[in-house]
C-alpha cells in the first residue's frame, strides 16, 4: 500500500509501504489540510485519516503502516499509532496484533446493529435539545440540511458527510460531552458503513429499524425557545 500526501501547490509525494510485495494498489491522495484546525497533531492526523476512510480513499481491509503514515504526515510512528489507536476506537480501523492496523471492513450485520445505536442516541439528542435551541441555532442546522439537499443525488460522498456533521452538531449543542463522545464515534461508524453500502442504503436503514408492535418513545419537535 502507499499513502500520498496533498501538497500545497498541487504537488504530491508518494510514502511506500516497505513492507509491501508487488506493485500493489494504487496510490491514496490524502487531505492533509485539515479544515477544523484540530488542536494537536495527533487530532490532525486522526482527522485526516478519517476523512479519507470516510470517502473510501482507503479502502476497506487496506494496510495503514505507522512508518508510511509518520512520514506522510511528517510526523513520529508514536503520533500515528496514537491516531490510529483512537480510530480504532470509532470502529474506523481494526488493529490486529502482530499484523498492524487494518481500515475496517464492517458486514451489514454490523451495519444493523450501529444504526440501531445511533436510531437511539439520536432520539436521545433531539430529547434534551427539544424546546431549548436558540434561533440563531435553528438557523444553523437549517443551512446544514439546506447544503445537504443540494448535494443529494449529486454528490453521494458529499451529502454522507454532510449528514454526520449535521448529527455531530446537535450532540454538540446538548453540552453532553460523553454524549458527544459516543454520537461522534457512531456516526463515523456509519459513515463508512453508508460509503462502503451506498447501493444498499435503503436495505441497510431498513435493518435499522426495530420492527415491534410497541410504538416508539415519541421525540418531541425541536422549536426555538427565542
Amino acid at each position: 500500500m502507499s499513502i500520498r500526501k496533498a501538497q500545497s501547490g498541487g504537488t504530491a509525494r508518494s510514502v511506500n509501504d516497505p513492507t509491501a510485495k508487488g506493485k500493489g494498489p494504487p496510490e491514496t491522495k490524502l487531505d492533509t489540510a485539515n479544515k477544523a484546525m484540530p488542536s494537536s497533531r495527533t487530532e490532525a492526523v486522526q482527522e485526516a485519516l478519517r476523512q479519507a476512510i470516510i470517502e473510501q480513499k482507503l479502502q476497506p481491509g487496506a494496510r495503514l503502516p505507522e512508518d508510511a503514515i509518520g512520514e506522510t504526515f511528517g510526523t513520529s510512528r508514536t503520533i500515528a499509532r496514537e491516531a490510529l489507536g483512537r480510530l480504532a476506537v470509532e470502529g474506523l480501523v481494526e488493529l490486529k496484533p502482530n499484523k498492524g492496523a487494518y481500515v475496517a471492513n464492517p458486514s451489514l450485520e454490523e451495519g444493523r446493529d450501529i444504526f440501531m445505536v445511533r436510531r437511539g442516541l439520536e432520539c436521545t439528542v433531539t430529547g434534551l435539545l427539544a424546546g431549548k435551541l436558540k434561533s440563531a441555532e435553528i438557523a444553523t442546522l437549517t443551512k446544514f440540511v439546506d447544503k445537504e439537499h443540494e448535494v443529494s443525488g449529486v454528490d453521494e460522498r458529499e451529502s454522507i458527510r454532510l449528514a454526520g456533521e449535521f448529527h455531530l452538531l446537535l450532540a454538540r449543542m446538548t453540552g453532553n460531552q460523553l454524549l458527544i463522545r459516543y454520537v461522534t464515534e457512531v456516526v463515523s461508524r456509519c459513515s463508512l458503513i453508508l460509503a462502503m453500502y451506498g447501493r444498499h442504503r435503503r436495505i441497510v436503514a431498513s435493518m435499522s429499524i426495530v420492527r415491534s408492535s410497541k410504538r416508539s418513545p415519541t421525540v418531541m419537535p425541536i422549536v426555538p425557545t427565542n
